[in-house]
């Protein structure tokens, strides 16, 4: 007779790891962002600061980089980002980078010439540098003053319902903050099981930050 509750006796899966931090959808971690706020001091972030404390793992994704780089990401319900950058993604590697980001802007272009004032060859993202309302963020990936050509790759997105691919153009910028740096990143998304245009869906906007190891830790 089929049971839902499985066979006597029979222990429940343990629930995935996943990345290099290690932990499931669903499982926590705690962040210590005291070093952040310290290494802030003096500067004006673009927005609040991420506040520390649990973060709790709503989806993961993953991307193979290149060959000697997996990019790893954890997702909360804010929409918050922990991004690791590794060898292998494999939990037990060592971690070549780690960051934060959180939402800042988002915008929704109203057809082609719109989607090139933004990605197009002279598009602004890109450039050397991006003005965002005032606040002026030089390019972090490229050399040189003429206009670089974004990061692409396809990122597979998994919150334990769902999986799903999407399709990233992007760019980094930072700017002096403190005693440390604010990053700016200016993702292009399109999901490629949504029918989105060729040019893409949105223009994410992500304030992040470089933690340290000892910053993030599995509860």
């Amino acid at each position: 007779m089929f049971s839902l509750f499985g066979r006597k006796g029979e222990e429940p899966a343990l629930p995935k790891e996943l990345g290099p931090l290690g932990i499931p959808i669903g499982g926590a971690l705690e962040l210590d962002l005291l070093s952040l706020e310290a290494d802030t001091v003096g500067g004006t972030p673009g927005m609040r600061l991420p506040e520390g404390g649990t973060f709790i793992c709503a989806a993961f994704g993953e991307a193979r980089l290149d060959a000697d780089t997996m990019l790893s990401r954890y997702y909360d319900e804010e929409d918050r980002m922990l991004q690791v950058l590794s060898r292998s993604g494999r939990f037990g590697d060592a971690i070549d980078d780690l960051s934060i980001y959180h939402p800042w802007d988002s915008v929704v272009p109203a057809g082609s010439g719109e989607w090139e004032r933004w990605t197009g060859r002279d598009g602004l993202v890109g450039q050397s540098r991006y003005d965002a309302d005032g606040i002026l963020f030089e390019r972090y990936w490229g050399e040189g003053e003429e206009r670089a050509e974004l990061v692409e790759f396809v990122e597979d997105v998994d919150d334990g319902r769902d999986k799903r691919a999407i399709h990233q153009t992007c760019m980094l910028y930072f700017r002096p903050l403190g005693r440390t740096r604010e990053m700016l990143l200016i993702n292009v998304e399109r999901d490629l099981s949504a029918g989105s245009s060729r040019q893409g869906g949105s223009i994410e906007f992500l304030l992040g930050y470089g933690l340290g190891a000892a910053d993030v830790r599995r509860v």
